[in-house]
């Protein structure tokens, strides 16, 4: 029996939609971190780690279907 053949395996939309963060990103959103705790003093490794983690985990889209309606006076 033939063996069939296939191309290289394909990563998975899973993996595909993760990214790893630049240097820059998490920089930027750990100084965010430290505004947000009103610069007050506090672990800047806590804050880079941090951020570092919620820049590496893809973001979930929202399924609301919800419309915003404005009314002009």
């Amino acid at each position: 029996m033939p063996k069939s053949t296939q191309g290289p395996a394909t990563k998975t939309k899973k993996a595909a939609a993760k990214s790893t963060p630049t240097h820059e990103q998490i920089a930027q959103r750990a100084y965010e971190i430290y505004l947000e705790r009103g610069a007050t003093a506090g672990d800047p490794m806590q804050d880079w780690l941090r951020a570092e983690l919620e820049l590496s985990v893809p973001v979930k889209k929202s399924r609301s279907k919800s419309k915003v309606i404005t009314f002009a006076a």
